[in-house]
């Protein structure tokens, strides 16, 4: 599935969205971005991991992303489904209150008939003026996504509700990775931490992920190696560190390979995009 709407925050949007219906249209492998994510499914069932944990959607729910958060959304066979997603960055937020609550509330919330039919018309309208721009067309958009975002603040979220046996011990070793990734991470430890065989680890986890350990590993590094270029301005070299890579040679590698630019290239693009985001 071409994200349409990913395509235009790349070109420097600062909010856009997109409805799409499919079937069997499942992603491969967890992905993360630097902006919010809103996932809206309007009709049919959808799994959704959030890191170490996994939620059935149901039309009428909705998940709720951070910049920096590992997910990906899969269905069963042959499940219809029709969702929109609503990305935007947090200069669009009015609240500072309120992007503290976001940061704070990632997962899946639940809403009564009359707020999914608010929600669901926010939204429509937010597509409607992106593919119909009209005068104040940035203003109404703005306006549109800070209402959405307060009618959101006010639903329930609800726990994750999918745990086999071999979840669980995934989900823990998941949830291990994100806490330690700046330390000395191997197969062996992690299998002797958690009393699986490595043969085992490797497979297990390949089979609940669609990716290698070591290659979550390094995802979730160079994940936060971006966050930090983001918000703060330590240089390259104790990014490297914080992030748990023994020397800068294996740090350029691994970032260009997971982001397609080196370090510092990624550091001089997001500066641009700053200036342009804000001077839109």
């Amino acid at each position: 599935m071409l994200d349409q709407a990913g395509i235009m925050m790349a070109q420097g949007a600062s909010i856009a969205c997109e409805r799409i219906t499919g079937v069997n249209d499942n992603m491969t492998q967890p992905h993360y971005h630097n902006y919010y994510e809103i996932y809206f499914l309007e009709e049919g069932g959808r799994y959704q991991r959030l890191q170490d944990e996994v939620y059935l959607l149901k039309g009428g729910e909705f998940m709720l992303f951070s910049p920096y958060i590992m997910h990906y959304s899969y269905g069963a066979q042959n499940m219809p489904f029709r969702r929109i997603v609503l990305y935007f960055r947090s200069d669009e937020v009015e609240s500072p209150e309120l992007i503290k609550l976001l940061d704070e509330s990632n997962g899946m919330y639940q809403t009564n008939l009359k707020e999914r039919q608010v929600i669901g018309r926010i939204l429509t309208e937010l597509l409607q003026e992106q593919e119909q721009p009209k005068a104040f067309q940035k203003e109404c958009s703005h306006s549109l996504l800070n209402l959405l975002l307060y009618h959101l603040a006010r639903q329930k979220r609800i726990p994750s509700a999918i745990k086999t046996e071999q979840q669980n011990r995934i989900s823990q070793i998941i949830h291990y990775i994100h806490n330690h990734y700046n330390e000395n991470i191997t197969l062996e430890n992690l299998a002797d931490r958690f009393y699986i065989s490595t043969f085992h680890l490797c497979r297990e986890f390949k089979a609940y992920t669609n990716t290698t350990v070591i290659q979550y590993v390094n995802v979730t590094r160079i994940m936060n190696a971006q966050r930090l270029f983001m918000e703060t301005d330590k240089n390259i070299t104790a990014i490297c560190q914080e992030t748990g890579f023994s020397n800068l040679t294996h740090f350029n590698r691994i970032f260009k390979s997971v982001t397609g630019m080196t370090p510092s290239g990624y550091r001089k693009a997001h500066k641009n995009l700053e200036i342009y985001v804000g001077g839109k």
